[in-house]
């Protein structure tokens, strides 16, 4: 394989710093994109620093993504950038299962960003996966933070191991484009009051009280249909148990 560089946004990040690992492992040239970085300075919300970052990149790996807004001005930035740099050949962008169903804000705008990349005329990669492990974790610890830990009710989610999808991007990150590949699902399907408890007790917080919420509004709708589900894809095989324990002794040993 060619030594094609490789620009990977949000490449600090949770994501994107396991991409960028795996990447160099391989032995490929990485150039990570942050606001922070040393090298590259680059601000996606206005583009500055974009036209130097990209110069000679051949493909780049689209992690950098904000709930509070901004992702299609960030991608569009970043579109008008690879057209100018001339070389790109391949924009691979990681999306969520259920953006064109369940119509959660987040949702939508990663959605449009999808759009945006397919319209681009560039060569791109789309690979939407089932949340991460991590992500339902935080759920649970910010509403552990209450006297009773309340979660969403009948709502089923698929955890991957954030690990599984960067192997799956770092694959993912070669010059020919695949256009919208496969979704990627954990290994397991389970309710997020189930998982809260599974959490918990792995923590440490035994007598933590759960209880399931009914919420309301379409997006909640979404989610007890099934949209942030991808069961007949469930390709990750560490499951939300294996993590939690795994955290768990983490922290001990921390402490220790």
């Amino acid at each position: 394989m060619g030594k094609s560089t490789i620009l990977v946004t949000g490449g600090t990040g949770n994501l994107g710093s396991l991409v960028t690992a795996r990447l160099r492992a391989a032995g490929r040239e990485v150039r990570v994109l942050s606001r922070h970085s040393a090298e590259h300075p680059v601000d996606l919300r206005d583009g500055s620093g974009l036209d130097a970052a990209m110069a000679g990149v051949e493909v780049v790996v689209h992690c950098a993504s904000s709930p509070r807004g901004g992702d299609e001005e960030a991608a569009r930035h970043l579109i008008d950038a690879a057209r100018r740099a001339g070389t790109v050949r391949n924009l691979v962008y990681i999306s969520i299962v259920g953006v064109d169903v369940v119509p959660l804000g987040y949702y939508k705008s990663k959605l449009r960003v999808e759009r945006l990349l397919e319209g681009s005329g560039l060569g791109v990669t789309i690979l939407r996966t089932t949340q991460f492990h991590d992500l339902v974790a935080q759920v649970v610890d910010m509403a552990a933070k209450l006297p009773v830990v309340p979660l969403p009710a009948g709502v089923r989610v698929q955890p991957i191991a954030v690990e599984e999808v960067a192997d799956r991007l770092a694959e993912l990150a070669v010059p020919t484009p695949s256009g919208r590949v496969t979704d990627m699902g954990g290994p397991e399907i389970a309710t997020l009051p189930d998982l809260g408890r599974a959490y918990l007790a792995a923590t440490g917080r035994h007598r933590r009280r759960v209880v399931p919420l009914r919420l309301w509004g379409k997006a909640y709708a979404g989610f007890r249909r099934g949209g942030n589900l991808t069961p007949s894809h469930a390709a990750g095989r560490g499951t939300f148990a294996q993590y939690a324990s795994e955290r768990a002794s983490g922290a001990r040993a921390g402490r220790g």
